[in-house]
């Protein structure tokens, strides 16, 4: 279910893969707790809903979906799809996450390669989503640590901790924006590392030698190695 850990460069960092890899207790339950919606229905997110009510209400939500679920708790790919469209997807920005990830080389890309960039980067953590979904253990709990924001800002850290039955509570960080749709998700920090910084130091290596076009290959060929995966 998991992708290759061949790193997509040879940077001394670890692959998006192997980060999940060696979070998969925390960085599960914290893709879980992208989602917001109820149990049946996807909705859309609140525009009034906090940031930190967001990520306490989707880790229960979630949990229950998955203790009621036998096919979506044993792995199912039809399930573990319908769950990432639904409890994840309307909940990230992924043209905010992409845009940090690239980094400065961002504004060199045109609209078309910033659009590929997005489309390919979506489909890469998508994939690594349902990976992450599938293996979700029902007995995972979440702890949430005392919030404190400006009631005028509109870019928070939820900071949380996530434990399970046969592993020590690890602080798990959500980045949250405030938008016109509601407050969305679009960095993650499992273990001290930062999602987007994960990502940025595996980029840039590749657009410093083979340009917006050769990271934009190199997504679609990663995506392309994912698809086959076991």
């Amino acid at each position: 279910m998991y992708p290759s850990t061949t790193p997509i460069t040879a940077a001394r960092v670890p692959s998006p893969a192997a980060f999940a890899r060696r979070c998969v207790a925390t960085l599960v339950l914290g893709v879980a707790a992208f989602a917001v919606t109820p149990l049946v229905h996807a909705q859309a997110p609140d525009p009034m809903e906090p940031p930190a009510a967001i990520i306490e209400k989707a880790a229960t939500n979630v949990l229950a979906r998955i203790r009621s679920d036998n096919e979506l708790k044993s792995g199912s790919p039809a399930k573990v799809n319908q769950a990432v469209d639904e409890l994840i997807l309307p909940y990230v920005d992924f043209e905010k996450t992409t845009r940090l990830a690239v980094g400065r080389y961002w504004r060199q890309a045109t609209p078309d390669q910033q659009q590929q960039l997005v489309k390919e980067f979506r489909n890469m953590l998508v994939r690594t989503y349902s990976g992450a979904v599938s293996s979700i253990s029902p007995q995972a709990k979440v702890e949430m640590r005392p919030f404190r924001a400006d009631a005028a800002a509109t870019d928070v850290v939820v900071r949380t901790l996530v434990s399970d039955e046969d592993r020590d509570a690890v602080p798990v960080d959500y980045r949250m924006e405030k938008t016109p749709q509601g407050w969305k998700i679009y960095d993650l920090n499992v273990l001290g590392v930062w999602f987007i910084e994960n990502y940025r130091n595996q980029f840039s290596p590749v657009v410093a030698q083979s340009g917006i076009d050769g990271l934009i290959t190199t997504l679609r060929s990663r995506n392309e190695q994912m698809k086959v995966a076991p």
